[in-house]
């Protein structure tokens, strides 16, 4: 017998919401805020080397190395004003902190026009909600801040778990906090591996979304693609996976 659906469990960062505008742009703006003149362009080069390495040394925010998100992030942002050929310790650590701050801002973070509603109709249907996360602490309050807070009944983070996709451990934890078998429990997320395999993996039914139909992943059957959230409601209620 087919175990009936009971919760949805949710990615969030380019599931639910993206970043608004490009890193570059981002921090560019905190520059000129202290006087400075840097092009988007190379900033966002030098963020992108910069997260790679702060990534590759110190994985899920450093924290078996004595880091958190906090001072992970401030990291990755001297190092990427660094590279940006910025030498004043002062500035940036000015940036550093305003930055990591900024981004707890709404008008830093857009809601894709399928979630809302999406949400909204998965509670109508009598499913609760969970989030899994590789993010820090701050995703609680940019929830919060973008309306979709209210949706879940609980957040696991990766800096808060101690552990990251595509780790099963995490989507462990999860279950506990379900308190209900695999087989009652969906996942929704933009990564193959870190969404779908790792949720499949320990039981949970996987559900990718493929916005704009760029993942050439055969393995994935046509019932467990979704191109747009709006797909979501009528599947699930169907309890077709």
């Amino acid at each position: 017998m087919r175990a009936t659906l009971r919760w949805v469990l949710w990615d969030v960062k380019d599931t639910l919401l993206k970043v608004r505008a490009s890193v570059g742009e981002q921090y560019c703006k905190e520059a000129e805020r202290v006087g400075l003149n840097i092009s988007p362009v190379e900033v966002e080069a030098a963020f992108r080397l910069a997260y790679r390495h702060c990534s590759s040394r110190y994985p899920n925010y450093g924290l078996s190395q004595g880091l958190d998100g906090r001072s992970w992030w401030m990291s990755v942002v001297r190092d990427t004003f660094s590279r940006c050929r910025v030498r004043d310790p002062a500035l940036l650590d000015t940036m550093a902190h305003n930055l990591y701050h900024n981004f707890c801002k709404a008008e830093n973070w857009e809601v894709f026009p399928d979630s809302k509603t999406t949400l909204e109709r998965c509670s109508s249907l009598g499913l609760e909600m969970g989030v899994v996360s590789n993010f820090d602490r701050r995703l609680e309050e940019i929830l919060h801040v973008c309306g979709l807070r209210s949706h879940f009944r609980f957040l696991i983070t990766s800096e808060e778990a101690g552990i990251a996709k595509p780790d099963p451990a995490i989507f462990k934890q999860a279950l506990q906090r379900c308190g209900v078998l695999a087989a009652s429990v969906a996942h929704v997320g933009d990564h193959y591996v870190n969404d779908y395999l790792a949720s499949k993996s320990v039981g949970i039914h996987g559900l990718l979304l493929d916005r704009c139909n760029q993942r050439n992943t055969r393995d994935v059957p046509a019932a467990h693609r979704l191109r747009s959230l709006e797909e979501l409601p009528s599947l699930l209620q169907q309890q077709k996976l």
